[in-house]
């Protein structure tokens, strides 16, 4: 898989604890990981094992640090609660926060441009610019 199919498959384990009990979240990242191993839920895409076990150890750290990640969010939203921002919009948020904060492998133009990118596909053309503007005011610290 290439980057940025990783961090889209990410982005889709973060976005599916949303609908289920936080105490599920490890079952579901193992469901999650047995759906993306499947070639039927991939379009056929070649998903190696370090592959799954990449996204099973990013999504696995963010879970880790997702108070300090959502303290982020919320400090740089301007008035904006986390249960007002919208599930797919906040999974994205916590992913780039993530590699922006905590993941040295990634750039931070980079992280930004992903976030935009997946925002792009998987959000409301509102949704670009909020998100961008938030990973800017991070950015800017």
């Amino acid at each position: 898989m290439t980057r940025r199919q990783l961090r889209e498959s990410i982005f889709k384990a973060l976005f599916r604890i949303e609908f289920n009990e936080w105490e599920e979240r490890m079952e579901q990242l193992e469901l999650h990981i047995r759906e993306a191993a499947d070639p039927e839920e991939t379009s056929g895409l070649s998903i190696t094992p370090q592959d799954l076990e990449y996204i099973r150890q990013k999504t696995t750290d963010i879970y880790q640090h997702l108070d300090e990640i959502d303290a982020v969010i919320e400090e740089n939203a301007q008035g904006w609660k986390l249960n007002r921002i919208g599930k797919a919009e906040l999974a994205i948020l916590r992913l780039a926060v993530y590699e922006i904060r905590l993941d040295e492998e990634v750039p931070q133009g980079v992280a930004i441009n992903e976030a935009v990118e997946l925002t792009k596909k998987y959000c409301g053309e509102e949704a670009k610019g909020f998100i961008n503007a938030i990973l800017a005011r991070l950015v800017k610290e």
